[in-house]
Parts: C-alpha cells; sequence; structure tokens
C-alpha cells in the first residue's frame, strides 16, 4: 500500500470510530441492536476491501484487453467504452498506450510517452505539421528502434512527437497497413500478420 491509500484508511478508520462513538452515546440503552448493525458496517467495509483486492480479476472480465491469438500473428482488440480501439505495445521496451486511429497517416506519440520512452521532446526539431481536429499541431519526426506487439516486431520504425496537446498517442496507417488484414466488426479490432 503506498502511503497515500495508508493515510485514507486511517482517515475513514477514525471517521468511522467517530461516528459510532456517537451513535453508541447516543443509543446507550439498546446495546444489542447497536452489535447487529455495527456487524452489518463490518461487513460491508470487509467486502468492500475484498472488491478493491479482487478488482484486477474482475477488471478483465467487465473490460477486457488485447489477446495474442494463433500463435502471435493475430490480435484481437475488445471496443472500449467508449467506442475507441486501444492497443499497448511495447516501444523501445516501455509500454505505450495507443489509440487506434485509422485517420492518422503516423505513430503519433504525445511529448509524455515520448520521454517515457527516452525520447527528449525539447530537443528534437519540430519541421512537421499536421491537420488535426484542434487545427494545425507542429511535429518532429522519429526513429523507434523497436515496437513490439505479442510476437510481432518492428525494427527502425518512423513516428513523430506531436508539440501540441495529445491525452493519448496514436496509433496510425503507417503501422496498421503492415498487417495483412486488419477488420472491425462485431464490437472487436482484429489484426492479423
Amino acid at each position: 500500500m503506498s502511503g497515500d491509500q495508508i493515510a485514507s484508511l486511517v482517515f475513514l478508520g477514525l471517521l468511522g470510530g467517530a461516528l459510532a462513538l456517537s451513535y453508541w452515546i447516543g443509543s446507550r440503552g439498546n446495546l444489542g441492536r447497536i452489535a447487529r448493525q455495527a456487524a452489518i458496517w463490518v461487513l460491508i467495509f470487509v467486502g468492500a476491501i475484498a472488491a478493491v483486492g479482487l478488482w484486477p480479476t474482475i477488471r478483465d472480465t467487465v473490460a477486457p484487453r488485447q489477446t495474442v491469438m494463433q500463435n502471435g500473428r493475430e490480435i484481437i482488440v475488445p471496443m472500449a467504452h467508449d467506442g475507441h480501439f486501444y492497443l499497448t505495445l511495447d516501444v523501445n521496451g516501455t509500454a505505450v498506450r495507443f489509440v487506434v486511429d485509422t485517420g492518422a497517416s503516423d505513430i503519433v506519440l504525445s511529448a509524455e510517452d515520448a520521454m517515457r520512452i527516452g525520447i527528449d521532446p525539447t530537443a528534437l526539431v519540430y519541421s512537421g505539421r499536421a491537420m488535426t481536429a484542434n487545427g494545425i499541431v507542429e511535429t518532429a519526426p522519429v526513429r523507434l528502434a523497436t515496437v513490439r506487439l505479442g510476437a510481432i516486431t518492428d525494427e527502425g520504425m518512423g513516428a513523430v512527437v506531436n508539440r501540441g496537446e495529445l491525452s493519448e498517442s496514436l496509433l496510425g496507417m503507417s503501422y496498421l497497413r503492415r498487417f495483412a488484414r486488419l477488420e472491425m466488426s462485431g464490437g472487436q479490432l482484429r489484426l492479423a500478420r
């Protein structure tokens, strides 16, 4: 547990203790009823802790993640609740989450993701321009040593770093066209080489 989680737990414990004490003082004549209600609240609290502890397992059922099938050559990506497809690729040894964007020409990295994979966005030459929904933004060409999706590895891939505001990196057509098959149907994206 992190320090923030411990502090939150201590705060909630103190708050619960204060509420329990005030309730007990207000109804000292009914200790049996108080004990039953306290037991119910303890069970609710234990249930909440169990739900938090099991969340990683529950999350995979509620919001499934990408799966790699057929000897690592087919990737099946479920549609997210927002209607987009998200893929996590290993770029230069670091996991990067991308929005699949067939309207983007290139792999487009946010400044934050570029920094995470070892590219200093402040040292780049922003010589390119890209038209986005938010207008024209400056881009800097970069070369990615490795891009890995499951068992599929590409080396020396070209990409651009976006100088504008970009909340998620984009996986554009320069990467997607490397697949022999790209199919969107039934709430799934299927990529195969």
